[in-house]
């Protein structure tokens, strides 16, 4: 631009006073609007950059713990968390336990575009993870992800991180810790120092910000905790059950081959198909187990189901002792005894058109002859 510049005017500006024109009119492109933050409306979230080391105390290996950053608008109020990952259930659960720490919920919460907050992200509208909207919903507040590629939108969570980095890990480099809890303990004790110490640009600190402008004014949290549910999705087997964390839960048969979508929490397992919840159940404990609703099986599967082999015996005993010894010797003359339901199932058929002491001497002369079947 420079050499451009002197061609036209060759007596003009030489290159480094041409730079500094530049860069001042430079400056002028890029203005910035400041954010003003009301008490009690935003809270913003993001994971540190910088990572702790916590050690196996067997192997001496040590593996890296995630710094999860939340804090206030109006106060800058700050909480972190060290989390042994950054998938959804460390997401989750750090939300949690950042909202009890201020005691209360703020309107809204602006995350970035992580894949644990936001599984489509859109400069206008983005898809929130289910699980996170469910979060939201429970407490009480919304969710405005900061625009992709736009981190001034959470400028207030990109500020904390740089506090947060040299106060709490840069101040924890020298201390070994075994255990997640040992470091999270540790980051509570510099949490209160930090957000005790005083601004240096204005009066007051974090904490007491926080105690005169923004806890009056959050929302109470609720009666009960956010229990935390996972979303996926399955599609329906022919035998009408669905495969989900190494078990097997029934549906209505009506969905057989259908694509369902499966909510499961630490306790229950529910199946929603088109919005609709159409199964629910309590979660399997091991792996290989089936868990079945009757009522989610065909009316000939219920009826097949509802004749076992005792209550078969039980009826041929109500017609006769040979009758009894009769649907004995069918069943356990057979390499499984389900290979002779049939059978069974077909002399209670004959019993709708013969009477009683027919059945009893017919079954006796089978017995004579030996011909069981």
């Amino acid at each position: 631009m420079w050499q451009e510049y002197r061609q036209a005017h060759p007596e003009g500006y030489r290159y480094s006073w041409f730079c500094e024109r530049y860069q001042q009119w430079r400056r002028h492109l890029d203005v910035v609007l400041r954010q003003e933050h009301k008490a009690g409306e935003k809270r913003f979230v993001d994971w540190a950059g910088a990572t702790i080391p916590v050690y196996d105390a067997a192997t001496g290996e040590a593996w890296p713990a995630w710094l999860f950053v939340s804090v206030l608008g109006a106060s800058s109020y700050t909480y972190a968390e060290a989390t042994c990952e950054q998938q959804l259930e460390a997401w989750i659960r750090a939300h949690i336990h950042a909202l009890e720490f201020f005691g209360g919920v703020p309107k809204l919460v602006v995350p970035d575009n992580t894949r644990t907050a936001v599984t489509r992200a859109c400069r206008y509208d983005p898809d929130l993870n289910p699980t996170y909207q469910e979060l939201a919903v429970h407490y009480g507040m919304g969710v405005v992800p900061a625009r992709p590629y736009k981190p001034r939108d959470k400028a207030k969570a990109e500020n904390a991180v740089q506090v947060v980095e040299p106060w709490i890990v840069a101040a924890l480099r020298n201390r070994t810790f075994f255990r997640l809890q040992e470091l999270n303990q540790a980051i509570r004790e510099l949490l209160a120092r930090l957000n005790e110490r005083a601004f240096r640009k204005r009066d007051g600190s974090r904490a007491s910000l926080f105690r005169s402008l923004e806890k009056p004014v959050l929302a109470p949290l609720p009666a009960e905790r956010f229990d935390m549910s996972q979303w996926s999705r399955a599609t329906v087997n022919i035998d009408y059950h669905i495969a989900f964390d190494g078990n097997f839960y029934s549906v209505p048969y009506t969905l057989v081959q259908q694509v369902v979508e499966v909510r499961s929490t630490p306790t229950t397992v529910e199946i929603f198909h088109k919005g609709q919840r159409v199964a629910s159940h309590l979660r399997g404990r091991g792996r290989g187990h089936t868990i079945t609703n009757g009522e989610h099986r065909p009316k000939s599967h219920q009826a097949h189901l509802e004749w076992p082999p005792s209550r078969m015996v039980n009826w041929a005993r109500s017609i006769g002792p040979h009758t009894a010894q009769f649907f004995q010797r069918i069943l356990n003359d057979k390499p499984h005894p389900e290979m002779g339901y049939r059978s069974c199932l077909g002399i209670i058929r004959l019993a709708q058109q013969y009477s009683a002491p027919r059945m009893e001497a017919a079954a006796e002369r089978a017995l004579l002859a030996q011909a069981c079947r």
